[in-house]
């Protein structure tokens, strides 16, 4: 009973409350750690640093998605839970187990005998109890259903009848092929539940590896035999509406399905690599798609900008930005504000991502001819008044959007750039003409997505004198206007998250973007016209009150939305 011992020695128990626990500990058989935390005394976290001290065992939180499931077949699961044990992590030949309970003797007894049998090195490291449970029920979840579903599938090779029948993604099936769609239902509904964005389905030289990318991130999810990989591929490609046979060259399709009383569409994407097929599946949940401003981080000035750009009659709005940076989302939410009865509003998309009432929305397909360019030129008889186009992505798409803009149409676009000021280098190297942007472009939002702080466990701390002075260099480079909104810069605060249940020991919940606006302003103009480089471009845009990607990074650091690791990982490139 030393953690007892040790939380009445810090008069966090009084001798009262001391000799009832230890009484309960006897009656109930309930460990030290359960009574505490079930009569709420003291926070897990400081219930188990307490412990690790006074076992001199180091503590360690681990995010249950990135423990690999071949790393937890090193100990039998029956081990695992009847001894409180998880494998954690593999450091050279070392591996590291999790445990709540080191002190256990019949634990660390069975913890050797099993590193003897299966001939590996460990180290033993703290783990809360809840910490612990999140593992085991991640590994559980999924490991659980897809073998089932591996099971059925035996049964049914042997001639053997299945006692249930998954028919939501094809009412009519062959007997042999319910476990697959099971199997493929499993997956989608715990990318679904675990907030992915992504699915990855990807063969080796000998498994199947299944990762979803959640917050930006990619983490390794289940392992399965390669023996269902064709099956699986082949039961997506149904569904989708891609040719099954044809493996040599990628495919893309897309179908929806009702999953756990919500529909939501996926978009297929095929890649032959050297093992079999690569599918990649992105998750478009319409419940999402469409955000407001302030839900998506723009705010302040760059939002009187963007509104001041719709509110013209006619003119092209640029979003910039590596692919998966929000880009759609942003032309998406831009789209809704324009979407009126009085509006015709006509798009070109590749692929249509999200289905807006009231709007006219049109898939390209260039292995029919039908191209941006060839849709916008089309589009202009349709008598728009906003114009969408997914990407632009040649000369020719540049000119017809510039020309759309010069008649009299609101254009909305998205183009790859690093940055805000690369946006005119980039339309001139495509053969627009210099003396067009300023008369045409209203603005360019260059942005990058950041991983937001869960507002569950987030907690104010100080920073290092490194953060610190990162935090006050680019504090010391943004506009007077900006400087005056940070409160107390000289004695700096940020948020730090250590992880909970609720954001899955993650740290972070939800993405928010950071954003680069700039406006073609008389002043640009004559830049665009005298000398078009994107350091000239940015340096005048910073005069004129422009806050960069970093210094908008940086401000939502202050605010506790993100954190400097964050930002630095999403603007690096810059």
């Amino acid at each position: 009973m030393k953690i007892v011992q040790e939380l009445f020695a810090q008069a966090i128990l009084s001798e009262q409350a001391k000799d009832k626990i230890e009484k309960e500990i006897i009656s109930t058989q309930k460990t030290e750690e359960e009574l505490i935390l079930e009569k709420k005394l003291i926070s897990e976290d400081k219930l188990f640093e307490i412990k690790s001290k006074i076992f001199n065992i180091p503590f360690k939180k681990v995010k249950p998605e990135d423990v690999p499931q071949e790393l937890l077949e090193i100990i039998p699961e029956e081990s695992e839970i009847n001894y409180k044990m998880v494998p954690i992590s593999k450091k050279d030949k070392i591996i590291e187990i999790g445990m709540p309970y080191p002190e256990n003797i019949p634990a660390q007894n069975a913890l050797r005998f099993l590193a003897r049998q299966e001939n590996f090195e460990y180290k033993v490291f703290l783990i809360s109890l809840a910490n612990f449970k999140s593992i085991l029920n991640q590994r559980k979840t999924l490991k659980v259903e897809t073998k089932k579903a591996l099971e059925e599938i035996e049964v049914v090779k042997k001639g053997g009848r299945r006692d249930t029948l998954e028919e939501k993604l094809a009412p009519k099936m062959l007997e042999e092929e319910a476990p697959i769609v099971k199997m493929v239902l499993v997956i989608l509904r715990h990318a679904i539940e675990n907030k992915a964005s992504d699915i990855h389905i990807e063969p080796s030289k000998d498994k199947l590896n299944v990762r979803f990318r959640q917050d930006g991130i990619l983490y390794s999810s289940l392992f399965l035999p390669l023996s269902v990989h064709a099956s699986i591929v082949a039961r997506i490609k149904v569904v989708a509406g891609l040719k099954i046979d044809e493996t040599r060259v990628p495919q893309d399709g897309r179908f929806s399905a009702t999953i756990n009383e919500k529909n939501v569409d996926f978009r297929v994407a095929t890649f032959p690599i050297l093992y079999g097929e690569k599918v990649v599946i992105r998750i478009l949940d319409s419940g999402v798609g469409l955000r407001s401003f302030d839900d998506m981080g723009i705010r302040g000035r760059n939002l009187e900008v963007i509104k001041e750009a719709i509110k013209k009659p006619y003119g092209l709005i640029l979003a910039t930005g590596p692919t998966g940076s929000g880009k759609s989302t942003t032309l998406y939410s831009l789209l809704n504000i324009l979407n009126q009865d009085s509006v015709n509003i006509v798009t070109l998309e590749d692929p249509i991502e999200y289905s807006i009432d009231g709007v006219n929305q049109s898939q390209v397909k260039p292995e029919i001819g039908y191209s941006f360019a060839s849709g916008l030129r089309q589009i202009l008889r349709q008598d728009p008044n906003v114009i969408m186009v997914g990407e632009i992505r040649d000369e020719e798409t540049a000119g017809l959007a510039i020309n759309a803009a010069l008649t009299g149409h609101i254009v909305l676009s998205t183009l790859h750039t690093n940055s805000s000021s690369g946006v005119v280098p980039r339309l001139i190297d495509m053969g627009v003409k210099p003396f067009l942007i300023p008369s045409t472009l209203r603005v360019a939002i260059s942005q990058r997505l950041v991983r937001t702080l869960c507002k569950n466990c987030k907690a104010k701390s100080k920073p290092t004198e490194k953060i610190k002075k990162y935090l006050k260099d680019v504090i010391n480079s943004m506009p007077d206007y900006a400087k005056k909104e940070i409160k107390d810069w000289e004695d700096l605060s940020i948020y730090q998250a250590k992880g909970c249940e609720f954001c899955n020991y993650k740290g972070y919940t939800g993405r928010i973007g950071l954003y680069e606006v700039l406006p073609i302003t008389k002043e640009i103009a004559e830049v665009i016209l005298k000398e078009p480089t994107d350091v000239q471009i940015l340096k005048t845009a910073q005069k004129q009150g422009m806050l960069t990607m970093e210094q908008e990074g940086v401000i939502k650091v202050l605010s506790g939305e993100t954190t400097v690791e964050e930002v630095e990982r999403a603007t690096e490139e810059k």
